[in-house]
């Protein structure tokens, strides 16, 4: 055991969920499908006062569950890696779908390039079967393929996470865009994988579609980042 974690291989993966029943059960499935043998799973339940609890609870001693007064994604993300074991931590949304290879590939990577911090990978966005849209959603270019530099995607170091500091729970929304340039600024190294490593949902209930009055936050994350390097190159 190294600083009371349980593996160097363990993989925690933290799936916080508010009130998300609809697509919890094929996030965990997704994540318990994974070909990597080595692979702690926890929800994080942010308050919920649907079914979530139930789901979870439903996958017996496979998936471990614990409960917090809602106090956004953030919180719940930081409470994860509070009670992960793992070495290397990663994150999925309860409305999202890993690919089975995303930790065996991610894992390869590390082993490969041990000096690496994060490692990312690419990510398909696509259209819940309830909307009238079907299929994969495109972005501007066209494609439905592109680099994921967001929560879903990554793996990481357990110690690194700490060396960025904890999710800002000041941000109700990219808070994970706060945390990835505070990494940057902390010198953390990181690989994108030429892999898609994440399937993400599309739907009418998505954070950034429900919390648009809180759009605000991605000027106010840029502007916080470029603040601390302009501290940065004062010291």
């Amino acid at each position: 055991m190294i600083d009371g974690r349980a593996s160097t291989s363990l993989v925690t993966a933290v799936i916080p969920v508010y009130n998300g029943e609809k697509y919890l059960r094929e996030a965990i499935v997704s994540a318990l499908a994974q070909d990597y043998p080595e692979l702690e799973i926890l929800v994080i339940d942010d308050g919920s006062t649907d079914g979530s609890a139930e789901i979870a609870r439903s996958f017996g001693p496979r998936v471990g569950y614990h409960y917090q007064p809602n106090a956004g994604l953030s919180a719940a993300r930081n409470t994860g890696v509070s009670l992960a074991r793992g070495e290397f931590i990663a994150f999925l949304d309860c409305d999202d779908l890993w690919v089975a290879e995303k930790t065996s590939l991610q894992m390869e990577s590390f082993r490969a390039r041990p000096e690496t911090d994060l490692v990312f990978g690419l990510v398909e966005q696509f259209y819940s079967p309830e909307l009238n849209e079907r299929g994969v959603f495109t972005g501007p270019d066209g494609t439905a393929v592109m680099p994921g530099y967001i929560a879903g995607t990554l793996l990481a170091r357990a110690g690194v996470i700490a060396r960025a500091g904890c999710f800002d729970s000041e941000f109700r929304v990219g808070e994970f865009l706060d945390w990835y340039a505070r990494a940057c600024d902390a010198g953390l190294t990181s690989t994108m994988l030429p892999e898609v490593l994440l399937k993400r949902r599309i739907h009418d209930n998505n954070m950034g579609i429900r919390d648009r009055d809180k759009r605000s936050d991605y000027l106010r994350v840029f502007k916080a980042s470029l603040d601390r390097r302009r501290r940065l190159q004062e010291e």
